[in-house]
């Protein structure tokens, strides 16, 4: 937590700024990993938090398996971007109890897949094979070359 952060927090929890709850100056507008962070980090001061990483783990797998079900029974797209949007801020709760920036953790596997991918690119171009009509089949083999290069 930054300094300001901590500074008002403390002014919430003494009661200086009774008029202000506990996520009084979260912008809304923030970019969502961010603002979904700050909003646990703001649950968390006050107590509402898992005491570890267990519990975080735990509601990853919950989430997930709501997912699936709303999906399987054909439930309409809002519903199931509800229910996406509980299992990712399940994973960004995780990666703040593990000391992880979730920004940085998902810009480093998205580098990772784009650099992987740009291989598969190359190898199938050396190999005159087309992307667009190629088997998954025929990916997955390149893939798994790219991923040991």
């Amino acid at each position: 937590m930054t300094t300001w952060d901590g500074v008002k927090q403390q002014e919430r929890l003494s009661g200086t700024k009774k008029d202000e709850g506990v996520f009084t100056g979260v912008a809304k507008a923030a970019p969502a990993l961010s603002y979904a962070t700050k909003l646990q980090k703001r649950a968390a001061g006050v107590g509402f938090d898992w005491p570890d990483a267990s519990g975080a783990y735990d509601k990853i797998v919950e989430e997930s398996k709501e997912l699936r079900e709303a999906v399987s029974a054909g439930a309409d797209p809002d519903t199931v971007s509800l229910e996406l949007g509980d299992l990712l801020f399940s994973v960004v709760n995780l990666s703040r109890h593990l000391g992880v920036d979730a920004e940085g953790a998902l810009r480093a596997a998205s580098n990772k897949f784009r650099s992987r991918f740009e291989i598969v690119e190359r190898l199938a171009a050396q190999r005159s094979i087309d992307l667009q009509s190629a088997s998954l089949e025929t990916l997955d083999q390149l893939w798994d070359i790219a991923k040991g290069q």
